[in-house]
């Protein structure tokens, strides 16, 4: 059961705006012609930050236009955070700050056997990725630059074993995923 960092890039390397909004993806592609739906079917559990947790409490759960949705997931969700945050009621969201690694125990715990998907923001998965708990990224590559915002993954890694490219696809027109094996291996990278 891998932990897997699964998101969607600007080319130049963003996953949101500087205000958090990700409406520049949408246009890209239709997320059921993706690899979401078979990635999503194999998820036990989930961990997101405060950033990613309040946009979708803003566009999804009460957006301020159009119908309000439940919350997407069926899986048990950790969203990390160091101030407290609006709940959503019948979902199974536990609020955590601190250090991810005992996090991750009981996630992988909860997981049952499937995989642990990490939602972002970057700097959440880079925790992850310094405690040596990250084994793959998927990235979808939007076909936009946006010059600013939330960068994918704010860490140097490099080396010749770090990241590994294990496979690449094409979505419509606008959008390529690019899926990379993580050594965990803290020697093989560079923090």
């Amino acid at each position: 059961m891998p932990t897997q960092y699964y998101t969607a890039s600007s080319l130049d390397g963003f996953i949101a705006t500087e205000d958090d909004s990700i409406e520049w993806l949408f246009p890209l592609a239709d997320v059921n012609a993706t690899s979401y739906p078979l990635f999503i079917a194999e998820v036990g559990a989930l961990a997101m930050g405060s950033a990613t947790y309040e946009w979708m409490l803003r566009n999804v759960i009460k957006p301020a236009a159009g119908d309000a949705a439940p919350w997407p997931y069926t899986q048990p969700t950790w969203v990390f955070s160091s101030r407290e945050l609006e709940p959503v009621e019948g979902a199974t969201i536990h609020m955590v700050r601190g250090d991810v690694r005992p996090v991750h125990a009981a996630m992988t715990q909860a997981a049952a056997e499937r995989n642990v998907w990490l939602v972002g923001g970057g700097d959440l998965v880079g925790q992850f990725y310094d405690a040596g708990l990250l084994d793959e990224i998927i990235v979808q590559l939007g076909s936009v630059t946006l010059g600013r915002g939330k960068p994918l993954l704010p860490r140097r890694i490099d080396g010749a074993k770090a990241l590994r490219l294990t496979a690449v696809k094409h979505f419509g027109p606008g959008m390529a995923e690019l899926r990379y094996d993580v050594s965990r291996s803290t020697d093989e990278a560079t923090l």
